[in-house]
């Protein structure tokens, strides 16, 4: 049995602060022009210099690439408020508009693993799928994020963890989401627990941002916590099974960054709890997606599958 630190809010708690059932409208613009993107890295990065907490290593020059980093710093360790929604509409034409030029993998092209490698001797559910590749990149319903107890992302500029990719990639708004439903639940978040919110500028739709039990180097996993990350991706599945539009839901190696948990031992039990879950409940998703990002990473799903 798991053991959380505090009560969980609920998903009936926030769901409708948070808009979470209407579609972004950025989404729906036509395509983007470079001029227009110009323009918008222009008025962003003048309204970042202009903020009080702003960011102020490397101020941009006349180089769009350079605007772009800070733009990408400065959003990074800027903390969530109403003053903010000023920027919104410059980062939704900026990240569209990069979106345009990134290779986007739609989960409806995939194959399930139980097809893509013969050599799985043991029974895999239909719904299972292994795909290497950036998550940010996946056109899936839902896509999970290894998040801190904070639940606000990362506050390192460029550090390269899922959270700051998932952030940037979806956009201001994301963190203005978790933020109202930190303040409704009171407290920082219970590992093993999962919210859900937009996606926002990211080819999926919505987020589940969940919290991974933290591993000290040396240290062997102790059973409460093998428990904490198996409760990871229940409550991810069990939250996205309350959003009927969630047919396809894509996993990140939840712990096995700088959280530490070993990579193997986290495969054994995201493979072993997500197969039990779809056996319980048949028929609710299409596909259960393993996200993995190295070569190693690859194998190790293999090796744990052909287990």
């Amino acid at each position: 049995m798991m053991v959380h630190e505090a009560p969980n809010l609920e998903l009936d708690a926030y769901r409708t602060k948070i808009r979470l059932d209407q579609p972004h409208p950025a989404i729906a613009a036509g395509r983007l022009t470079e001029q227009q993107y110009l323009e918008s890295l222009e008025a962003a990065a003048k309204l970042l210099l202009e903020d009080p907490e702003g960011y102020m290593e490397g101020i941009p020059s006349a180089s769009p690439d350079q605007k772009r980093a800070y733009i990408k710093a400065a959003l990074t360790i800027k903390t969530p408020g109403a003053a903010n929604a000023k920027l919104n509409p410059y980062m939704d034409v900026i990240l569209q508009y990069e979106r345009q030029f990134k290779t986007i993998t739609k989960a409806s092209a995939l194959t399930p693993l139980s097809k893509q490698f013969q050599s799985i001797q043991q029974e895999i559910a239909p719904e299972i799928y292994l795909w290497q590749g950036d998550i940010t990149e996946l056109e899936a319903d839902a896509i999970v994020n290894a998040a801190n107890s904070r639940m606000l992302g990362c506050f390192q500029p460029f550090h390269a963890c899922i959270d700051n990719a998932i952030h940037s990639a979806s956009g201001p708004e994301l963190r203005e989401d978790c933020n109202v439903i930190m303040e409704l639940q009171g407290h920082a978040e219970p590992t093993g627990y999962a919210k859900i919110t937009r996606a926002y500028n990211l080819p999926s739709r919505f987020v589940l941002h969940t919290v991974g039990p933290i591993i000290a180097a040396g240290q062997a996993v102790t059973e409460h916590q093998r428990s904490l990350l198996a409760g990871c991706y229940t409550s991810c599945l069990e939250l996205a099974a309350q959003v009927d539009s969630i047919c396809s839901v894509a996993f990140c190696g939840i712990s096995t960054g700088v959280f530490g948990y070993p990579k193997r031992e986290a495969a054994v039990v995201a493979v072993n709890v997500v197969q039990a879950w779809l056996k319980q409940h048949p028929g609710r998703f299409g596909q259960i997606i393993f996200n993995v990002f190295s070569d190693e990473d690859r194998e190790i799903y293999e090796s744990v599958l052909e287990g």
